[in-house]
């Protein structure tokens, strides 16, 4: 195990809590938002550098590999060397591989510079969210401030399409690339106005289970996206390697207490299973549009507009609701809402009119989503020690980061299939068929989970009388 010196100094709460939030939250909607923002600007890159179909695969899941597989090694390190000292560092880095992706003359250029940008995304991210104790040190804040950044996942998944349909109409895909880097320019530049989190001692760091969790998360992320059995296998093995060791170790990365709380486990499920339907929306509606309706990739960012609006309506209000009628409660009503919404989606066809039941789902999914993400993420924080905020920030962090490639290999093929079943995979009404039965799928999944969150609550009702 190595050792870590961390900064032992005192750090006050920043004069101007508004503007330190904005620059945390500007680089965590622009971490989300790289993921999604490559996705319209594909067919270019494509043509472009001459890639085949299997070269975009390791350009679009390089950056994922490498953020969600670091994300609580990330979190740990934050806590030990220093909340804002990460965050800059990630920061940094992901800016100068922003600017290495944009100017990629070949595949395996762009994809370390993809690789890259997800290093130092799996350092800024947990770090960021760590720092909100420290900005808002008031309870009441702290909690409003937390449901608000649970919605900005959502809000970086959507302007991420948005902005890629936006900038490709206008100039070459390189431009969505030099996007982030200008925000992370500022942003460090700014950084000096951030606390610089609580203090800490040296402490040591588990440097096996930092290997066995980073390796294990990486294959297992990439086996789902490959939808490669082996690769799944290796990193379901890793990760139960990770967790032995953890029982074994006086320094664990990850206190096995720290998942020990149902509650907590309750919230990290809310999470992955709302990040896994939210990337089978985006994924499926964008084939919808472009295939079956035959949008252009402008009118298909534009079909995504109302959910934007519905997730800032979430934000806007996910604090107040959290706060008023309790983090659980608020999980479990945005989990309804949001498998109501892909109840609406399940029943488009190959004729579905935008304005009705298209519209209705494309806007209420997301409302649902937000508030998920803003109750789940305040109770899955409630109780956590300072010293602790990072780790905790990149477990968060990581279940959001799960859920995707989970939803993608579970969902996309139960689509196909039904598809193939009802007509033949390639037909329009066969397709808008598979694509309901898919969004049908994940109905029932977030329905179950609302059930789960609030047997939880009962759970916890009647063991205490304090409301979550």
């Amino acid at each position: 195990m190595g050792t870590v010196s961390v900064d032992t100094s005192p750090h006050a709460a920043p004069s101007r809590p508004g503007l330190s939030f904005a620059l945390l939250g500007a680089v965590q909607i622009t971490l989300i938002a790289t993921i999604t923002v490559i996705t319209v600007a594909l067919p270019a890159i494509q043509r472009d550098l001459r890639l085949t179909d299997t070269d975009l695969v390791f350009a679009t899941s390089a950056y994922s590999l490498s953020f969600g597989g670091l994300l609580v090694l990330g979190g740990r390190l934050a806590d030990l060397l220093g909340h804002r000292r990460v965050f800059v560092t990630g920061t940094v880095v992901f800016g100068a591989a922003s600017l290495a992706a944009a100017a990629a003359g070949t595949l395996w250029v762009l994809v370390a510079a993809r690789f890259a940008q997800g290093v130092g995304a799996a350092f800024a991210a947990p770090a960021a969210m760590a720092l909100l104790g420290s900005v808002f040190p008031d309870a009441a804040r702290r909690t409003r401030a937390l449901a608000v950044w649970g919605v900005l996942a959502s809000i970086g998944a959507g302007s991420g399409n948005i902005l890629s349909g936006v900038i490709l109409s206008w100039v070459q895909w390189r431009w969505v690339f030099v996007a982030p880097a200008v925000v992370s320019a500022v942003v460090a530049l700014c950084a000096p106005l951030l606390p610089a989190g609580p203090a800490r001692r040296p402490e040591r760091l588990d440097v096996p289970g930092a290997v066995l969790i980073t390796a294990g998360l990486t294959a297992f992320i990439y086996g789902l996206g490959e939808s490669d059995g082996v690769w799944t296998g290796v990193g379901v093995l890793g990760l139960a390697l990770f967790a032995v060791t953890q029982t074994r170790t006086s320094r664990p990365l990850v206190p096995p207490a720290l998942l020990a709380s149902a509650r907590r486990l309750a919230a990290l499920l809310a999470i992955g299973l709302t990040a896994a339907a939210m990337a089978t929306y985006f994924f499926v509606l964008a084939l919808y549009f472009q295939r079956t309706l035959d949008y252009s990739p402008l009118r298909t960012s534009a079909a995504f507009l109302p959910s934007v609006l519905a997730v800032l309506f979430t934000a806007a209000v996910g604090g107040r609701a959290a706060r008023r009628f309790g983090a659980g409660a608020l999980t479990a009503a945005g989990l309804a809402l949001g498998a109501a919404g892909m109840g609406l989606l399940s029943g488009l066809g190959a004729d579905s009119s935008y304005w009705g039941l298209l519209a209705a789902g494309i806007t209420l999914f997301p409302v649902g989503a937000g508030f998920t993400f803003s109750g789940a993420t305040v109770w899955a924080v409630e109780g956590t020690a300072p010293e602790e905020a990072g780790l905790v920030g990149g477990v968060v962090n990581t279940a959001m980061e799960i859920g995707p490639p989970v939803g993608l290999a579970v969902l996309v093929p139960l689509a196909v299939s039904y598809a193939a079943g009802h007509g033949g995979s390639g037909e329009p009404a066969a397709d808008a068929s598979g694509y309901g039965f898919a969004f049908g799928v994940a109905a029932v999944a977030l329905a179950l989970a609302s059930a789960l969150v609030l047997l939880q609550r009962a759970s916890k009702s009647s063991g205490t009388p304090a409301r979550g």
